[in-house]
């Protein structure tokens, strides 16, 4: 899944796709690195940002949706309001991406589910003004399947179908680094909950925590890709904004996993 910001404030690329023509180019771009989800928001999560007033929203995305989508590329809404996901998937999106999973809208359950889109549900404390200030666990593992749970038990409830769901951990959304890592290496147990399961991790503080302090945003597309490989085979998408590295790593975890498959003489001694 490539990321596309259309967004003046994003923590990544905050104002490099907030017009629309320069949008729609990018999200062609990362399908030709190879995305096979064109993840388009216009309100930026990042620490401390503020909300976006929804005609601002809806102004901002929906030509970026409507283009990509009728060039045929399979389209997410990464957007907490209801309103938004609805008039998307009117213009061709197919997924909705809630990072708030139904918390922030107490419409959005209900909305998603009148809808024939997929549903990704992250786990979500607050918005971005109070969310560092919930960042406190016992035990990160067991408190998010327990509280990401919820919300898609939710979702059900109010009428979206299971296999339309799939749950992403919200590195980042009221954690810490270690939470992070944490959550990273117990993917298992969210998968226990019984849906395909998304990270989105890319360019996260976490990860720039490892290319030290002098580091750049972009200088994080390594260990992004890094973990592209080392998830291929647990998650449904890896959520991504240099879709070039990610593929490259993946191609590179499939083609070390196919060749595995293969006898050699070894195996017949």
């Amino acid at each position: 899944m490539g990321v596309l910001n259309v967004t003046p404030d994003s923590f990544s690329d905050g104002g490099l796709y907030a017009e629309t023509g320069d949008a729609i180019a990018h999200g062609r771009a990362l399908v030709a690195d190879g995305a096979d989800i064109v993840d388009v928001g216009g309100e930026s999560t990042r620490p401390g940002a503020s909300r976006v007033a929804l005609d601002e929203e809806l102004r901002r995305i929906l030509p970026v949706v409507e283009s990509l989508a009728a060039d045929g590329v399979t389209v997410s809404v990464d957007t907490m309001n209801a309103a938004t996901a609805r008039a998307a998937v009117g213009a061709g999106a197919t997924i909705v991406n809630d990072v708030s999973g139904g918390l922030a809208d107490p419409d959005m359950n209900a909305t998603v589910a009148e809808l024939t889109a997929s549903y990704v549900i992250s786990h979500w404390r607050g918005h971005s003004t109070v969310m560092e200030d919930r960042a406190h666990y016992d035990d990160v593992v067991l408190e998010v399947v327990r509280e990401l749970g919820g919300q898609a038990r939710a979702a059900v409830a109010a009428g979206v179908a299971p296999e339309r769901i799939v749950i992403d951990p919200g590195l980042g959304f009221a954690k810490r680094g270690a939470h992070n890592w944490a959550l990273l290496a117990h993917l298992d147990a969210l998968a226990g909950l019984g849906f395909p399961v998304m990270v989105g991790a890319s360019r996260k503080r976490f990860l720039g925590e490892l290319v030290g302090a002098a580091g750049s945003v972009e200088d994080r597309d390594l260990p992004t890709a890094v973990l592209s490989a080392l998830l291929a085979d647990d998650v449904w998408a890896v959520r991504v904004h240099d879709v070039a590295a990610s593929r490259l790593a993946l191609d590179t975890a499939a083609a070390l996993s196919a060749h595995r498959s293969e006898p050699t003489l070894m195996t017949e001694l």
